[in-house]
């Protein structure tokens, strides 16, 4: 047996979700015609109580486009330093948006309203513009860590206080949602633009959404044409998305039951030197050779990945069965 704990994007499909995708009515979505892709976009916007929504390839399009929407050359983003749209983008928001990025140290990735407010540019000529603020929730690197609503509410409250947009990074954001029980609409109330995946823990094989509130569509729709992703019969792959919306949320509690019963069997191995908490379906656990464990893990059947030379990755999903669990922990219990 081969568990695969690289990353919740290995998901595949599940029968009942591909028969949906098959039966779904297709058009040709540049001239605005497939109505599976208007469906899911309607869906999300009214989810979270926002004004619109694009369907896009990718969570990075999502997050490039968002904030290329909300900056214009010469400002600059706040972000917490081990942001995804920071270090995982192929660095999009320079080449992407012309702006530059204001990198603060959080508490695993998240931010707090004080550093926010610390980190805003006075209005110095020599300084770029502060422009925009991007949270991710969850936090990757911080081992799918959850923020509290109440800071969101208050760096959201900076924000306006400062006439800075704020933007969401919500690759996860699902994963938060079943534990914390916050409203979507809430989210859709205190953020400008956010940056939905469809194709992690959700289970579609493709596939995000970018919310937006306050902002022409043509805007939206003109940046998608131009980073290539005018899609043309995409129906068949929204479809995905709206079936995982309706049968695949609650489920992600399974996950989230599964990370935690690794991380308890983790943190009784002698390799183990520490671990961040698990709050979802993240776990990131500290060892003396991160490369050299993976390659054990594997030997065992167990894929994971190196997340820096000191820490290895697991991530739990759909495909993740209490099969693979058992093959996993046996395989923690031997080392």
């Amino acid at each position: 047996m081969i568990a695969d704990l690289r990353s919740d994007t290995f998901t595949r499909p599940t029968p009942e979700m591909l028969q949906f995708m098959m039966q779904a009515p297709i058009g040709d979505d540049v001239y605005g015609e497939d109505p599976s892709v208007a469906e899911l976009e309607r869906k999300m916007a009214d989810m979270f109580g926002m004004d619109d929504a694009i369907f896009c390839p990718s969570g990075t399009m999502t997050n490039q486009i968002g904030i290329k929407l909300l900056t214009q050359p010469m400002e600059e983003i706040i972000c917490d330093k081990n942001s995804h749209i920071q270090i995982y983008e192929g660095g999009g928001i320079a080449y992407n948006s012309l702006i530059s990025s204001k990198l603060i140290d959080g508490d695993r990735g998240m931010i707090t309203a004080e550093q926010v407010e610390a980190a805003i540019n006075p209005d110095d000529l020599h300084q770029p513009i502060s422009k925009i603020v991007a949270l991710e929730n969850t936090m990757n690197k911080g081992g799918g860590a959850i923020y509290d609503m109440e800071e969101i509410r208050k760096i959201a409250a900076v924000c306006e206080k400062h006439s800075l947009h704020l933007h969401l990074d919500g690759a996860r954001l699902f994963n938060a949602l079943v534990v914390t029980n916050d409203s979507p609409k809430e989210y859709g109330r205190l953020f400008k633009t956010i940056s939905v995946c469809l194709s992690k823990g959700l289970g579609a094989p493709i596939g995000s959404v970018l919310l937006f509130n306050g902002i022409p569509r043509i805007k939206a729709v003109r940046l998608r044409k131009v980073m290539g992703g005018g899609m043309r019969q995409a129906g068949l792959i929204a479809s995905a998305g709206t079936y995982a919306l309706d049968h695949h949320v609650e489920r992600l509690k399974d996950d989230h039951r599964r990370a935690k019963q690794l991380a308890n069997a983790l943190k009784e191995a002698a390799f183990v030197e520490d671990m961040y908490p698990v709050e979802t379906n993240i776990v990131i656990f500290k060892v003396k050779n991160s490369a050299e464990m993976v390659k054990t893990l594997a030997e065992k059947g167990v894929k994971c990945i190196t997340f820096s030379p000191v820490h290895v990755r697991m991530v739990t999903h759909l495909d993740f069965t209490d099969d693979m669990l058992e093959h996993t922990l046996q395989a923690i219990h031997s080392i």
